[in-house]
């Protein structure tokens, strides 16, 4: 096993791999969010071999196994994920003309995320924010989440930054895998409309560095 970074060529080869990992992240949420997976599938797949977007391959560290992936983490600077949101909106004419989408469902979609956006507090500059920590399901309870956790606040705490920040679904079971780190909840939002799609309690976590 080894925590790796990828260039775009090797990239392409997990692709599929990486929309399901970052679907498991939150699943309510982004279900809410686009309506259907082969939209999210189509986005997150292409944002992933795009590099400066939200899921690019570029922030992201690869934990594998031979050509075997088993988890990944997405962080990057606190300011760099409205930064990374912007480019997100050159991906999406190619996906309407290939007809997976249409412009009126898009113009939907556009609204979910709005009303879904206020579930995150803003980042503070001084944060390295954790957007997406997976692990194949197959795999949970080896020390993969650790160890690209381990590897992140490492990373973290070089690079100067005071704290690392993460999103996570109040039910999502990996609550208590970063209690464990230390991690303390800071903020717990409910936005009514995605609340009522069955989107629960989203929490801002944060772990001290310094």
């Amino acid at each position: 096993m080894e925590i790796v970074t990828v260039d775009r060529e090797r990239a392409a080869q997990f692709t599929d791999e990486v929309v399901e990992l970052a679907h498991n992240t939150g699943p309510a949420s982004y279900d809410c969010q686009f309506g259907s997976r082969p939209v999210f599938d189509r986005l997150v797949g292409d944002s992933w071999l795009a590099p400066g977007t939200l899921f690019g391959y570029d922030e992201t560290t690869l934990v594998l196994d031979g050509d075997d992936l088993l988890g990944i983490e997405i962080g990057f600077a606190g300011p760099e994920f409205e930064h990374r949101k912007k480019p997100l909106r050159s991906l999406w004419p190619p996906i309407i003309e290939d007809g997976v989408v249409t412009s009126d469902e898009l113009a939907e979609i556009g609204r979910r995320s709005y009303l879904a956006s206020y579930l995150n507090v803003v980042i503070p500059a001084s944060a390295y924010y954790i957007h997406a920590l997976s692990v194949r399901p197959d795999r949970h309870g080896q020390g993969i989440g650790a160890a690209l956790m381990k590897d992140a606040i490492e990373r973290a705490t070089d690079e100067g930054y005071r704290v690392v920040h993460l999103d996570v679904l109040s039910d999502n079971p990996a609550v208590k895998f970063y209690e464990a780190f230390g991690f303390e909840v800071l903020a717990q939002t409910v936005t009514p409309i995605p609340h009522s799609h069955g989107v629960p309690m989203e929490q801002r976590m944060s772990l001290d560095l310094r």
